[in-house]
């Protein structure tokens, strides 16, 4: 493992980087197709409503992309020095408060965007069932992929891995996963 603290040169080589992320990347492969499988079990409820076609992908990404965000901002902050994981820490509360602010735009104009298409493509949702299954997924959402990217940025800190290689692989994949778990256990509670 490379050493972090003294910035050593065997952190940047091509071989350390491989032997950290390989095995990671092929956990995280064979997890991927979990969320294939859950739109697969179940592909009636969204047939049946086919707004919520609309709503998978970009919940997907939004997950993913979040926690890419919060894990980026993170790692950069954890290298200047600026964070310390003390849960009373001022820096790290300030991360999570901008990600949940930015996931509350998003999956509110998600909903909004969702059903203006539904209504030109597709039968349409009403409005308030639309917003309530992407407000509350998403922000469901955005709750793991915040625990998962504090706890990987930590995690890769203690294990004295690069979080830079390691915390935006894991929580966009498991931001994926469970951007369609999350969501479909929304919308068969709501409808």
């Amino acid at each position: 493992m490379a050493d972090l603290s003294t910035g050593s040169p065997d952190t940047w080589t091509v071989r350390s980087i491989v032997v950290t992320m390989f095995p990671l990347l092929v956990a995280l492969s064979a997890l991927e197709m979990g969320s294939g499988f859950v739109l697969e079990e179940l592909q009636e409820t969204y047939l049946a409503n086919p707004t919520l076609l609309i709503v998978v992908p970009v919940m997907i990404g939004m997950g993913g992309n979040l926690g890419a965000i919060l894990s980026a901002r993170l790692s950069t902050q954890l290298h200047l020095g600026t964070l310390t994981f003390d849960l009373r820490g001022r820096t790290l509360w300030t991360n999570v408060a901008a990600v949940f602010s930015l996931a509350v735009t998003v999956f509110v104009l998600l909903g909004l965007a969702a059903w203006v298409v539904g209504h030109l493509v597709a039968a349409p949702m009403e409005m308030g069932t639309l917003l309530t299954i992407t407000v509350v997924s998403g922000l469901s959402l955005t709750a793991v992929v915040v625990a998962l990217s504090v706890s990987a940025t930590y995690v890769s800190y203690r294990l004295r891995l690069d979080p830079d290689d390691t915390t935006i692989p894991v929580v966009t994949n498991v931001g994926d996963i469970l951007g369609v778990v999350i969501l479909s256990g929304v919308a068969v509670v709501v409808l």
